[in-house]
């Protein structure tokens, strides 16, 4: 099973996300603070990353781009898990290198197929 790193600055949100999670059989490791995110990657070594594109002091897209420079990151996926889901918006976090964008709200049937497709 694969280890997922999940970063929402919102509790709701990431005890949602973790509770769809479950079921997977995939390891969770989670935070409400994207300035956390590279101590996580280094320790934790994450295979995929959800990360909301909304939060405070960095947003996603920041804490993608310095995802992608760290060597502990190379070959981790990142999927943007957003309500900011204007065509424009999942053109963006797609250009920004992440695999997928998942708009909120969402259903766990729809995160655990999306995860079948980048596990």
């Amino acid at each position: 099973m694969a280890k997922i790193l999940v970063v929402d600055d919102s509790p709701a949100d990431l005890r949602f996300l973790t509770e769809a999670l479950a079921p997977t059989g995939h390891s969770v490791v989670s935070s409400t603070d994207a300035k956390d995110v590279e101590r996580l990657v280094e320790t934790e070594r994450p295979d995929l990353a959800l990360l909301d594109v909304v939060m405070p002091e960095r947003n996603g897209y920041e804490t993608l781009r310095a995802l992608r420079r760290m060597p502990a990151a190379a070959g981790m996926k990142v999927i943007f898990v957003s309500s900011k889901g204007a065509e424009s918006d999942v053109k963006w976090g797609l250009r920004q290198g992440a695999v997928d964008y998942l708009i909120k709200p969402y259903t766990p049937e729809q995160l655990t197929t999306l995860l079948g497709r980048h596990l």
